[in-house]
């Protein structure tokens, strides 16, 4: 027989309504430590108080729930008018104090009704905001008008726009439904715009280390080749070939979180000589960070905070997804697979993600080993022209660093696209 089967349930619902109340009000006096005695609300024996107010009403009645119905409405009343007299005091109108109370007056009804992990859900929130408040202010004080109409551009693709359309292909000629292409471009908005997002609120004076790693999440090509031009520039510093292989590696991770979220076989077939280049891109990192390169070290900040989610960049995905498919089911009727591992050396020197996309979500006609070997050869030829991009726009003392490191990533792609030829 198990512990908790010998205690009452009773008994272990009123403990948790006691500990959590007490935390509640622990967490309100720590928050208003600085103020006078005088001028608070209550805390911790105020907020346990509440909760067990709750709690000894709730029981009265479990069924009715009028007694917690009254009990509610009278806390609300005296709440009210001490909230009253606070402004007419001390003319100080922060209602944060008052809504905690009230949200644990409720906190009975929960421990009793609803799961525990719902119940501790509620409670880490409650703790965790009131904490955050200065955070807050300081992220609604970089937001603009326009990042919260980004949001809600990113809410409307996502449940308004998304579960409308039909899943059926436009036609013979285009073998796409609009339910796929817009879901493409709705996760790969979704990947670039939290980078977005952690790079303008989390990691605002993020180092060029960091702007590697979350520019690679946005896009690997475009951040290689800003991070190259700064350095040319002497605004990146000797840390710029490290910058350029960690956004390198982050492209292998974002591929294979897209192949799980849309063909979670090919994420397993590509997953080990992924893991592998991702994991020798930061050690190559690593080591072009230890070479002491003959270029100025100076602070560097993100180019491209460019809004991920803008229509032009939806509307040129979208083309560019329709077109690929358009293309890769031509190339597979006229030359087969072979064709398709072949199209992918050239897509390679453009935008990638469409191609990939497509075909992830290519659901006939393309064995999965060709589909796993296609997007080994694009990350390949999509190697080689960061490469290009990175010694003709970096300086020359970083150009032979940039070609060993390039020659190895593409040499050992190649290695494994040859791997999965031969199987």
């Amino acid at each position: 027989m198990s512990i908790q089967n010998l205690i009452p349930k009773e008994f272990i619902q009123f403990l948790l309504v006691l500990v959590f109340s007490l935390l509640i009000g622990l967490e309100q006096r720590r928050h208003h430590i600085a103020e006078k005695e005088s001028q608070l609300f209550g805390t911790d024996r105020t907020f346990t108080f509440i909760g067990l107010f709750g709690y000894v009403l709730y029981l009265a009645d479990p069924k009715s729930y009028l007694p917690y119905l009254v009990g509610l409405v009278i806390t609300g009343l005296l709440l009210g008018i001490q909230y009253w007299h606070k402004i007419l005091q001390y003319s100080y109108y922060g209602l944060t104090s008052s809504v905690l109370a009230l949200l644990t007056y409720c906190l009975p009804i929960l421990v009793i009704t609803q799961p525990v992990w719902l119940l501790l859900s509620f409670v880490v929130v409650i703790l965790i905001l009131t904490e955050l408040k200065g955070d807050l202010i300081s992220i609604s004080q970089k937001a603009s008008e326009e990042e919260f109409i980004t949001l809600a551009k990113f809410i409307a693709f996502t449940g308004v726009i998304l579960p409308l359309l039909p899943d059926q292909p436009v036609s013979d000629l285009v073998p796409v439904s609009p339910y796929h292409l817009w879901l493409a471009v709705v996760v790969v908005s979704g990947i670039s715009y939290i980078s977005y997002l952690l790079k303008k609120f989390v990691f605002p004076e993020s180092g060029i280390m960091l702007t590697g790693i979350l520019g690679g999440l946005y896009s690997s090509t475009t951040t290689t080749v800003i991070i190259a031009r700064n350095e040319k520039e002497g605004n990146a510093g000797v840390k710029a070939v490290s910058a350029i292989m960690l956004a390198n590696g982050m492209m292998y991770l974002r591929i294979l979180i897209l192949a799980y979220l849309f063909k979670p076989s090919i994420a397993s077939a590509l997953a080990i000589p992924f893991i592998l280049l991702f994991a020798l891109c930061w050690i190559l990192a690593r080591f072009s960070k230890s070479k002491k390169l003959n270029v100025p070290v100076a602070t560097q900040t993100l180019a491209g905070h460019k809004n991920p989610l803008e229509f032009k960049t939806a509307l040129l995905f979208g083309l560019l997804f329709v077109l690929f498919a358009m293309i890769t089911d031509y190339v597979m009727r006229i030359y087969g697979n072979a064709g398709v591992t072949s199209l992918a050396f050239v897509v390679g020197i453009t935008d990638i993600d469409p191609f990939l996309l497509n075909l992830l979500q290519h659901k006939e006609g393309i064995g999965e080993t060709t589909i796993a070997l296609a997007v080994i050869n694009a990350t390949n030829s999509n190697n080689l022209l960061k490469m290009i991009y990175a010694i003709s726009l970096g300086s020359k003392e970083i150009r032979k660093n940039l070609i060993l490191n390039f020659s190895i990533l593409i040499l050992l792609g190649i290695g494994a696209s040859v791997l999965f030829f031969c199987l």
